[in-house]
């Protein structure tokens, strides 16, 4: 199975099943020096943990990291670091009814075509499970940007039709309310809906925001490795998102130019832009202003509702799904696309320090 590696100084490869022993990732190109613990990595797992709130799947697992290599004496030593998670709580028995039904709305079908077999219990490769490698790399990635000054601050932006409002907005909330919602009244309003879905067995998708301050100007190449394309690639990569925007997204192609273009001023001596509908990317390449991304996820598509299918003998049937799933997949997928997000800013980093002569000879003419 290919695929599973993203990135090109700074890979990261993820492994393992939502069913199997344990899941993991493999982060080669990481840079030596950088202070690490379990601790610091086990913040990031902890906030896409499963059975924390009333609106996430009952699921209880630790997710305890556990770093295998890589790592010496509290610092990182540029060898690959590996990571693994130990699975605790599969109840496999779940998914016996589905094990030849293709449900609704997942990938058992696309996987049976395309492999001539897949691993039903919950999911495998295509389970969310599969994120815990992703965060994991991501707090890595976010603790090297944060020795640049670097941040992230992602959150959820809408679940179903509510929708957080800008002038409400408190970073704080973001940690304390179940839907990761800067915006305490919006979530309110948010729950209920949930509550609502999941009394009628159904399920909602949602938005995910992402802000990246400090990124310098000058990332990304403006042909195909566009940071705004390699971005897209890493948040189209994960489970459940249909579509990326970027600034003002699908609203640019509502407006004029004179309204879209971001005027340049100089603040405090230096170049700057008096708006940033582009998102902080023009042409591909980031411009210094905040990088601004979001990610829209479908429903999630495990709902107790009978639904109609086709078994794999190609006999159309009912199938009622049984298990533990999330009714709403965004207050756990914050922290991914913001690891998500990280691993790309850090790559793009490591790229960028060949882009220029004078760069590769401040590096090596000290």
């Amino acid at each position: 199975m290919a695929g599973s590696t993203i990135g090109t100084l700074f890979k990261v490869t993820t492994w393992g099943e939502s069913h199997g022993e344990a899941l993991g990732v493999v982060i080669d190109g990481c840079p030596s020096g950088i202070p690490l613990s379990e601790k610091e990595i086990q913040i990031f797992l902890d906030r896409r943990k499963p059975g924390k709130t009333t609106i996430s799947t009952p699921r209880q697992e630790d997710d305890k990291v556990e770093i295998l290599s890589g790592v010496f004496e509290g610092k990182t030593t540029g060898a690959p670091i590996s990571m693994l998670v130990r699975n605790q709580s599969q109840r496999s028995k779940d998914y016996q009814n589905i094990a030849e039904n293709y449900r609704p709305g997942h990938a058992d079908y696309t996987f049976d075509v395309k492999y001539g077999f897949r691993d039903y219990r919950g999911g495998g490769r295509s389970s969310g499970r599969e994120t815990i490698g992703r965060v994991a790399a991501g707090a890595i990635a976010s603790k090297l940007l944060s020795t640049l000054g670097i941040t992230l601050l992602a959150y959820t932006k809408a679940i179903g039709p509510i929708e957080i409002d800008p002038m409400k907005f408190n970073k704080d909330f973001i940690s304390s309310t179940p839907t990761c919602m800067p915006d305490s009244d919006a979530s309110i309003e948010a729950e209920k809906y949930m509550q609502q879905c999941m009394r009628e067995y159904d399920s909602s998708g949602g938005v995910v925001e992402c802000r990246i301050n400090h990124v310098p100007a000058g990332l990304g190449e403006p042909v195909f490795d566009k940071l705004d394309a390699s971005l897209a690639k890493a948040l189209l990569s994960i489970g459940g998102v249909k579509a990326f925007e970027i600034g003002d997204g699908i609203k640019a192609s509502l407006s004029r130019g004179s309204e879209n273009n971001d005027n340049f001023i100089v603040k405090d001596e230096k170049i700057a832009k008096a708006t940033n509908h582009s998102g902080g990317v023009l042409g591909g390449i980031s411009d210094g202003s905040e990088l601004i991304v979001r990610a829209f996820f479908k429903p999630t598509p495990s709902i107790f509702t009978t639904q109609k299918t086709v078994n794999q003998q190609g006999v159309e049937t009912e199938i009622r799904i049984e298990g533990r799933h999330d009714p709403v997949i965004v207050p756990r997928a914050v922290v991914v696309v913001e690891s998500m997000c990280a691993i790309t800013i850090v790559d793009q980093l490591l790229i960028n320090m060949t882009s220029k002569l004078d760069s590769i000879q401040a590096f090596y003419q000290k």
